[in-house]
């Protein structure tokens, strides 16, 4: 017992974070091993990435620990893509459904049309081009903020700050089980025909082949609808994006105004790229909400319980 307590008291917020969620996709990979087909490989992953986590924490206050503290920071960054590949393999075999037409509903009880269909009267490859690309920036926003905290040397808002996105992320992981959907550029348009009905310049293409190859329907794929991640809703893209926002805001980082232009724009490219229903956005907004309103309890009640009170 009085082991068990020493690797607990060594781990942050965040980790606790990963390690009960990993846990719970264990408890699902073990509830329905008839249907998931890697259910094995996922334990496997989940496990080690646990162990992990207690190893790095105790290696990295050894005095040659600063490799291992390293490592303990930014594993969060290949966790975060490692467990949206794993609920690839998840969601789809254990909910067997969509919930495309209830958001398709909800955006036309709002405007009365599909917004992205509406958008389509202001497409112009100039804008398609800027939107695709800031839309690429989604992953790296979490990094830079968290480059600039440590260059500002605010550890203690930089522990907070990864708390918030990763468990951010893990909230948008459920809703996506809660939630399953593929989005307006396979329900409402012809996914098919994307490229020619929204043109960009010089690399819009190759954007989206990324943007594809991640969410496992690269360039060929036969019936890529059937095929695709069911993530969105809510908008991940939303909820994470305003939470970088907040905490640039919030925690004073010099890259704040950068935050919020990009930001902004990024959020409006989900829908008029067709990746989003305003819908999801929605339920993005409400789920940064819910992160930090209850992600302030947990922090503070894991800080007080290993005596690490940072704020």
């Amino acid at each position: 017992m009085k082991l068990l307590k020493y690797y607990f008291n060594k781990i942050a917020a965040v980790d606790l974070v990963v390690i009960i969620f990993l846990l719970l996709l264990t408890i699902l990979n073990l509830s329905f091993t008839q249907k998931v087909q890697n259910w094995v490989l996922h334990i496997f992953i989940n496990f080690a990435i646990i162990i992990f986590i207690f190893i790095s924490a105790v290696k990295m206050e050894l005095p040659n620990g600063k490799i291992w503290k390293q490592l303990h920071l930014w594993y969060l960054v290949p966790f975060v893509f490692i467990v949206f590949k794993e609920l690839y393999g998840m969601i789809d075999p254990i909910r067997e459904k969509i919930y495309d037409d209830i958001l398709i509903l909800a955006d036309r009880f709002i405007f009365r049309t599909d917004p992205t269909a509406a958008l389509y009267s202001i497409v112009n490859p100039f804008l398609t081009e800027l939107l695709q690309i800031i839309y690429g920036t989604f992953f790296f926003l979490p990094v830079i903020l968290g480059i600039d905290l440590i260059r500002q040397n605010k550890k203690n808002e930089l522990d907070y700050s990864a708390f918030i996105i990763v468990y951010g992320f893990c909230l948008s992981f459920i809703g996506y089980f809660l939630v399953p959907a593929i989005g307006p550029r396979f329900t409402l348009h012809n996914f098919e025909m994307n490229n020619i009905e929204m043109p960009g310049i010089f690399i819009t293409d190759f954007l989206r082949e990324i943007v594809n190859s991640g969410e496992s329907i690269p360039s060929g794929t036969v019936n890529p609808a059937l095929l695709v991640q069911r993530d969105a809703f809510p908008s991940g893209h939303t909820q994470m994006t305003l939470l970088v926002m907040f905490l640039s805001v919030k925690f004073k980082s010099r890259l704040k105004l950068f935050f919020i232009i990009n930001g902004s724009l990024l959020i409006f490219a989900t829908v008029y790229l067709r990746y989003h229903y305003v819908a999801d956005l929605i339920g993005g907004l409400i789920f940064m909400i819910f992160t930090l309103w209850s992600g302030k309890y947990i922090y503070k009640w894991w800080s007080e319980f290993t005596s690490n009170n940072f704020f």
